[in-house]
């Protein structure tokens, strides 16, 4: 039978997103200083105010207040109507060192001996649906959510928009997991009260949430869903093309948000992070936390090594689980799922050999992706998976230095997963027969 399926996204305004990017923001800072740091910074915002903690080991010394407002400027909580401003809002900080009795199993002499700075299990997912080998309804959300802040911060085509939004959309699959079209969106937005009404009276305000409302419905159909659509290639944009049913603001009038109409708190949207809820979760969040967590360094792995094996053709849907005890380097488990396989292994046997290819202590997932540089905060919204892999310059200690982002996304290990399970000579076969 047919079957619905949803993901959500959020915006960088949204107040967990602040978080995140805020926590990103000071471990960034402080790996430019000291690479080597430990890290686990917390973010929490509400109305006027933003409260940092957590354990943090280092060498360097960063400006959390000067930190957060910049983040605060950077998404647009720049006015006093939204009763949160980078400039007005109070900014305490509740810090202390990561503990000895962690910092010894994670320290080590040798730099391959490195420990696992906790338990924990992290899984990572691909599907051939998109390009990016995500699933359809997180990516899509995810493109909806970017699009509209780009669409907010160029003047003239959406100028009531304010900087916390969410998107959610619903796609139709068959029997085997093949998309079939878009069921439904939902984009709900903040905005300015950009129609006033004419008088005190229920009726004048009920018209003028309507008017309002009818504008950003008309705007997210005209203008919002053509440039989300406009990014896929022509077999993703048929699916637009169905008779999808749209929301916007389903409430009606969304003026107060933010962090003055939600707190926010550093690692709450770590589905919007991952897959959207397709394959499973470990349960740890990223932001603000240095490589040492595999909370981490670990789901990075995972998608890593699940992106690669679909992208060689090795299955339709590959999910990954690598699990790590504190303090010990390599992983105590690995499983590896796939969705119509194209190989005649078991899945443990398939996880056999993935142990073989990739290098799955904590240590060379860091050099693998260069996780000690700074290069988290952009990760920290429109989800750490699925992005554009890339480089950018970045200063350490005074020297200029070029780096990689978003290392994991890379498709670097395919022919090695080709040929480690012989999909190039079942390629080579089939095309023989034919």
């Amino acid at each position: 039978m047919p079957y619905l399926f949803s993901s959500e996204s959020v915006s960088e305004g949204h107040p967990d997103k602040i978080s995140d990017q805020i926590s990103d923001a000071i471990l960034d800072e402080i790996l430019i200083q000291d690479p080597n740091s430990k890290c686990a910074a917390e973010t929490f915002v509400t109305t006027g105010l933003v409260v940092v903690g957590g354990e943090i080991k280092t060498e360097a010394y960063v400006d959390v207040q000067e930190i957060a407002r910049d983040v605060i400027r950077r998404i647009g909580y720049i006015k006093p109507d939204y009763r949160f401003d980078a400039d007005s809002c109070g900014v305490l900080t509740t810090i202390h060192e990561q503990s000895p009795d962690i910092s010894m199993g994670v320290n080590r002499e040798k730099e391959e001996e490195q420990g696992a700075g906790d338990q924990g299990m992290m899984f990572g997912f691909a599907t051939n649906q998109t390009e990016n080998y995500m699933p359809l309804p997180v990516d899509i959300s995810h493109r909806l959510m970017k699009e509209l802040s780009e669409v907010r911060k160029v003047e003239g085509e959406m100028p009531y928009l304010r900087p916390d939004s969410k998107a959610q959309v619903t796609f139709k699959y068959d029997d085997d997991h093949t998309p079939l079209g878009i069921d439904t969106i939902v984009v709900s937005t903040q905005h300015d009260e950009f129609v006033k009404p004419v008088d005190d009276t229920p009726k004048a305000r009920e018209k003028a949430e309507k008017d309002m409302l009818g504008r950003i419905e008309t705007d997210v159909r005209n203008i919002l869903i053509p440039r989300v659509m406009k990014t896929y290639p022509k077999e993703i944009q048929k699916y637009f093309e169905t008779d999808f049913t749209l929301y916007v603001n389903p409430t009606g009038k969304f003026v107060i948000g933010g962090p003055h109409g939600d707190t926010g708190v550093t690692g709450r949207k770590i589905i919007v992070d991952t897959y959207g809820g397709r394959g499973a979760h470990g349960g740890g969040a990223f932001s603000g936390k240095d490589s040492s967590k595999v909370d981490r360094s670990a789901s990075y792995a995972a998608r890593h090594i699940a992106k690669n094996l679909v992208a060689a053709g090795l299955a339709d849907e590959v999910e990954v689980q690598l699990a790590y005890a504190i303090g010990i380097a390599d992983p105590v488990s690995v499983y590896v799922g796939t969705h119509n396989p194209r190989v005649d292994m078991t899945n443990e046997e398939i996880a056999e050999k993935v142990k073989e290819l990739f290098d799955l202590r904590l240590s060379a997932i860091v050099r693998r992706f260069g996780l000690k540089n700074p290069i988290f905060q952009e990760t920290a919204a429109y989800g750490h998976m699925g992005r554009r892999p890339g480089k950018k310059v970045v200063y350490v200690n005074g020297d200029k230095k070029e780096v990689e982002t978003f290392g994991w996304e890379k498709l670097d290990y395919v022919e090695r997963v080709k040929e480690k399970f012989g999909l190039e000579e079942k390629s080579k076969a089939k095309a023989n027969v034919v």
